[in-house]
């Protein structure tokens, strides 16, 4: 099923000018409605290893978009103490930059990066800090640049994936079809991410697939797969958010984010940014995975 979704989807961007483009947004949406039963379906045989961020919002966004189709299958949330105050990006411009290990304390500690593996990921959503992923093999190291322009970085809403060859060497994906990266988190919570080919310029990644797998332990693992998608051109409608914020508090007091966009904001509004900026509403949290989430609507300029 997923196969044919995908091969749909492939035909209709190839379409030309007003042959199809417009109906991206639905075909991506057909994506996902499988995307969803598929993660049901294994979530529900499994118990896996913590959710990435990037993977939780997904499950949030598409349980936000379709609720009123699933209510029977509601995630169970509870109210979480409250959080510290966020630093605003004022307070935090003063901090030195901070650097984290996913392995160890230091570089030494790190395991070696395998081909196109993301060496750093440089976190630009408030105040710049890095979580060093391996290390490169061999003489060569990873950037430790916040630009995304130096030749070995992809850009992903407010996160640079550093990598360890050059990115001009990828291919372009695909609308849909191809894999842009995958991402692997074991029961240790180590995550592994791979990269396959580049989004075209402007366009979001979306997860269109999740496997578990078992190690040599007999311990479950995940592997998530991404895709690419042109960013909605939707309006959105009356009291409909424009954007989901997800906001895991780490154990190093730092606040990682992930952001969805979800439609365009009309003439005179704009869609919020931060989860803390008018316009912003808090949603549920969930308590097990220290996440909180947050709704953004549109707000008169």
């Amino acid at each position: 099923v997923v196969s044919g979704d995908l091969n749909a989807c492939d035909d209709r961007s190839r379409a030309g000018p007003g042959e199809g483009w417009d109906n991206l947004s639905d075909c991506n949406m057909e994506t996902v409605l499988v995307t969803v039963l598929v993660i049901l379906v294994v979530t529900s045989l499994v118990n896996g290893s913590r959710l990435p961020l990037i993977v939780f919002q997904q499950h949030h966004h598409l349980f936000h978009r379709l609720e009123d189709m699933f209510d029977d299958l509601a995630l169970q949330t509870t109210v979480s103490p409250e959080y510290h105050a966020y630093r605003t990006v004022a307070e935090s411009d003063y901090r030195p930059l901070r650097i984290l290990y996913q392995v160890g304390e230091s570089e030494e500690e790190l395991p070696v990066c395998r081909p196109w593996s993301v060496c750093s990921k440089v976190d630009m959503y408030e105040s710049p800090w890095i979580e060093r992923q391996c290390r490169c093999p061999g003489a060569n190291k990873c950037s430790s640049s916040l630009s995304s322009n130096d030749g070995h970085t992809l850009s992903d809403k407010t996160r640079h994936f550093k990598l360890c060859e050059p990115v001009k060497k990828l291919s372009k994906c695909r609308y849909f079809r191809d894999i842009t990266w995958t991402l692997t988190s074991g029961p240790d919570n180590v995550t592994q991410q791979l990269v396959h080919c580049h989004c075209p310029r402007g366009a979001v990644a979306y997860l269109i697939k999740q496997q578990a797998f078992q190690n040599r332990d007999g311990q479950i693992g995940y592997q998530y797969s991404f895709a690419c998608s042109p960013q909605s051109r939707l309006r959105c409608q009356r009291k409909e958010p424009c954007r989901l914020f997800t906001v895991r508090k780490r154990l190093e007091l730092l606040d990682e984010v992930n952001t969805n966009t979800l439609c365009q904001c009309p003439h005179n509004h704009y869609c919020p940014t931060h989860h803390t900026d008018p316009g912003t509403v808090q949603g549920k949290s969930y308590v097990e995975e220290n996440i909180r989430t947050y709704s953004g609507y549109c707000f008169p300029k």
